[in-house]
This record gives structure tokens, sequence and C-alpha cells, in this order.
């Protein structure tokens, strides 16, 4: 891969609950995302894609939906989850997204997008880490957490608000995000990741 081509972000919306706020952090992150000229962003909506929460044995035929997925996934050279925090964890229906899959996700670098109460997410995060690790993809060490999101509003309804301290780590994340799906995607070509 050289420089100066794009690289594959798929931005994951990991909860699927009536009236969630995922959609819209997704929508804001990925227009800040898509302004890149070094991305090609692929926006994928659990909610929608309505994978089984029954896993199948190893031996049975992928459902529809776990194998309509898989090629997006596949294709991706780097992933950011949008995640909310419940019960100071990440939802169900995320963990089940990645549990269905495995050579997706592997020698591929992940950040996370979390929102919540005063944690901003960060225990959803913390536990996200230790998942996406045993199916050997790369957590980065920074991200973006949302603390008190209702906060960040404006009057009109509009999400940010102008004034939103979280909008500066978008760059950062994305850099480092870049930086390792690069290197990662390299080093797949050169030698296939094995486990």
């Amino acid at each position: 891969m050289s420089d100066n081509s794009r690289l594959r972000l798929a931005i994951i919306i990991g909860s699927t609950r009536r009236g969630r706020f995922g959609p819209t952090v997704a929508r804001w992150f990925t227009g800040q995302a898509r302004r890149r000229r070094d991305l090609d962003v692929d926006l994928i909506d659990l909610a929608e894609a309505k994978l089984p929460d029954t896993l199948g044995d190893e031996c049975e035929e992928l459902p529809r939906p776990v194998a309509e997925l898989a090629p997006r996934l596949a294709a991706a050279d780097a992933f950011v989850v949008v995640t909310p925090e419940y019960n100071r964890s990440f939802p169900a229906p995320l963990k089940t997204a990645i549990d269905w899959y495995l050579d997706e996700w592997k020698a591929k670098p992940v950040a996370f997008l979390s929102y919540g109460g005063p944690s901003g997410g960060l225990h959803a995060t913390e536990q996200l880490r230790s998942a996406f690790t045993e199916v050997h993809a790369v957590a980065i060490r920074d991200g973006i957490s949302i603390p008190n999101y209702w906060d960040e509003f404006d009057a009109d309804g509009h999400w940010p608000k102008t004034s939103a301290r979280f909008t500066a780590s978008v760059k950062a994340t994305l850099d480092q995000l870049t930086w390792w799906a690069r290197v990662l995607h390299d080093a797949r070509d050169v030698r296939p990741y094995e486990t």
C-alpha cells in the first residue's frame, strides 16, 4: 500500500436499542472521517445488520445476515466502534457481532468512540479492548469519550456544540488509527497473520 492510497475505515454503531444516540454520534464522526483524503468510510449499523444473537456451531452454514456483513468487515483496514455504556459495559449486540467473526478482525486496528454519563463510556471501552484483543485485533491507545453526551447538543438540536471539547481528539484518534492501519496492512501483505 502506498502512502497515497486510501484506507478502508468501517465505523460500527454498536447499540441497537430503540431511541439510541449512537447514530447521531456516528453520523457526526463519519462526517469528520470523510473529510480526510486518506479514508474511504463504510458506516455499519448493527441494528440494520440484524445479526442473530445465538451463535452457530463451526460446522453450520452462516446465517444470511452474518454472511452479508462479513465482506464489509473483511474489506476494512481499520475500525471505529461507536458504543454507549450500559451498566458499566457495552451492548450485548456488539459482543455478538465481535463473536460471529474472527478473520475479519485479525491484525487490524480498532479505535473507540464512547458516550455515556460521567464516565463517558470508558468502562465500555476498557471491556471492548479485552474483547478485541482476544480476536487478535489491535486496540489503539487513544479514542474519543463523550461524558454526559446530552449536554453537547445545541439549542436547535444539532450536535455537537461548536465548543465541544472532544472535537479536537478526532484528528489525533484518526491519525493514530491510520498509522496502525497502514503498518498492519503492509505487514499482512508481507506475511499473513497466523494464530
